[in-house]
């Protein structure tokens, strides 16, 4: 089951829900003698998933082959590392996009074991493996947050407090004026006038808020 966090994967700009992975996971296989130990993990950059890439070669040195693929948003990548062409990053990559996942990296290190697998061997075997690990791996659910300027007199600073609490907020540091206190909030998009019309309430109309512009699309 996915559990719901939040993400800002774009500055302010509203990105639709997606789901990854909650924390890293690993599935070993052994198939005709060859042993495939395949890793996912969450990468929100390329440099990111190129870097669970490099550290799992350093672990695992003496493997026969490192193959591995992403899916960030639009971007997504994907190398054989020596094996035929489209029988090792691609199949993983379809595993990733199979289970609806985002923001992955996922790496299957093979120990060559004597036994020739073919070429639709090879496919079903990184495949498969991806698709197990991915499929028993703890996913997240990401949810995106819309940004909110808030400035209030220091007369009403207990009832935004208190909204702050009511509402799933993020609160970011708070900067002290001469006329009170300004602080960044993050809510779901769904609240967004809730929570400027019950900050309206509680402040008398004395909080001024204002939201982030969305880029266009």
């Amino acid at each position: 089951m996915a559990r719901a966090a939040t993400a800002d994967r774009a500055g302010p700009a509203l990105s639709a829900p997606f789901t990854t992975l909650e924390a890293p996971h690993r599935h070993d296989a052994l198939i005709e003698n060859s042993e495939f130990l395949a890793f996912a993990a969450r990468a929100g950059t390329p440099e990111e998933a190129l870097a669970h890439l490099a550290a799992l070669k350093v672990r695992y040195p003496d493997a026969t082959h490192h193959c591995w693929a992403y899916r960030i948003g639009p971007l997504y990548r994907f190398g054989d590392d020596g094996e035929p062409g489209g029988t090792a990053g691609a199949p993983i990559l379809r595993a990733i996009e199979g289970q609806g996942l985002d923001e992955v990296m996922v790496v299957v290190v093979r120990y060559y074991g004597g036994t020739k697998l073919g070429t639709g061997g090879l496919v079903r075997a990184y495949g498969g493996t991806a698709a197990e690990c991915l499929r028993t791996a703890p996913r997240l659910e990401v949810r995106p947050r819309r940004r909110l300027n808030v400035a209030v007199p220091f007369g009403h600073l207990s009832g935004l407090y208190h909204l702050l609490d009511t509402f799933d907020t993020v609160r970011g540091e708070e900067a002290y004026t001469a006329a009170g206190v300004a602080l960044d909030v993050e809510v779901y998009p769904e609240d967004l006038d809730a929570f400027a019309a019950a900050l309206r309430d509680a402040t008398r109309g004395a909080a001024q808020l204002e939201a982030e512009e969305l880029p266009d699309a």
